[in-house]
């Protein structure tokens, strides 16, 4: 049983050494635990002092991509590289390392197959109090897109079995949190969380520059990853909005109708027929979502199963460390 902590870096020779050190290479049920750092265009010593700390593979992006497609790439390379499981940490240590045996724990045992480390949100100083509610107001949202139960959907600390890793296909280019989420509830992906510790924050978060752009990036997300994934019902949702008015305007015209006084009340007829005519739009465009919904699932499926049959052969692993560029990945 191969464990590969994959580390996203991107400018961080401050914090990665400390990272990797931190990192245990002795766990229970693994027998092999090895580091994967993903540099992301660095334009610091990130590499270099990753090298130095002891990261075992060390993958080079071609340029700064952000932090989706980076962790995408690392999920690529790590089930490449033949992990059973794969653990997904941040390069600024924010996750206390030492509770990587807990977050893997529920894969071993067959209990789940993505596993969410869930901080203690309400005792990190660092967060203020409407970051905090901002933070369960959108694992809230997160957990009715995806009908899961995950508390802390945000969490970077991550856990995924091999046959779970191949079949999530990343599309959003902001982060991977919240999509991959309800990306599994969809896919009923058996999903659940353990609470984890955090370190002393050293640096604030460089992924978004306020709370107004987290809160509007994140709800972009998923509005996007929703439509994708329950078209049907996000359609039929709108459709629904301007079908019900509709009904409600042909009654008005018919009760006055009825009563001898229809040829007043014509208007509520135009405003029907223009409401019911957006209805079965939206109606429509629903049906031919749906239909292009199933067709991606199975691109995704065969994808899935190009990544399970994509192992490297053993005998490229003996090396010590590999660093290795990639051209291009968009």
């Amino acid at each position: 049983m191969k464990l590969i902590v994959q580390i996203p870096a991107l400018n961080e020779e401050e914090t990665i050494a400390e990272a990797i050190r931190a990192i245990p290479r002795d766990v229970p049920g693994i027998e092999r635990v090895e580091i994967l750092v993903i540099d992301d265009g660095s334009t610091d010593r990130t590499v270099e002092v990753a090298r130095g700390a002891g990261a075992d593979h060390i993958l080079r992006m071609p340029s700064n991509v952000g932090l989706a497609r980076a962790f995408s790439a690392g999920i690529e390379e790590a089930l490449a590289l033949g992990a059973d499981i794969i653990v997904n940490t941040d390069a600024d240590n924010q996750y206390c390392a030492d509770d990587i045996p807990a977050l893997i724990s529920p894969i071993l045992e067959r209990r789940a197959q993505i596993v969410v480390g869930a901080r203690p949100i309400t005792e990190i100083e660092s967060f203020s109090p409407l970051k905090k509610a901002l933070q369960r107001l959108g694992s809230w949202v997160v957990r009715q897109a995806s009908e899961t139960d995950i508390p802390d959907a945000p969490s970077g600390f991550r856990a995924y079995a091999r046959d779970a890793a191949a079949r999530l296909c990343v599309i959003n280019t902001y982060t991977y949190t919240l999509e991959t989420i309800i990306q599994a509830g969809r896919k009923r992906i058996p999903m659940t969380s353990v609470p984890v510790r955090v370190n002393e924050v050293t640096r604030p978060s460089r992924l978004f520059k306020g709370i107004r752009e987290y809160v509007m990036r994140s709800a972009k997300t998923i509005l996007r990853v929703f439509v994708i994934y329950a078209p049907i019902r996000f359609f039929f949702s709108l459709a629904a909005i301007f079908a019900i008015p509709a009904v409600i305007a042909i009654a008005r015209f018919l009760v006055y109708y009825l009563v001898g006084n229809g040829s007043g009340h014509v208007q509520s007829l135009v405003l029907a027929a223009a409401l019911m005519a957006m209805a079965t739009v939206l109606f429509a465009v629903g049906i031919l979502a749906d239909m292009i919904a199933a067709n991606r699932s199975l691109l995704e499926d065969i994808r899935a199963r190009d990544l399970l049959r994509a192992e490297r052969p053993a005998a490229a692993e003996v090396l010590p460390m590999k660093t290795r560029k990639i051209a291009d990945v968009s």
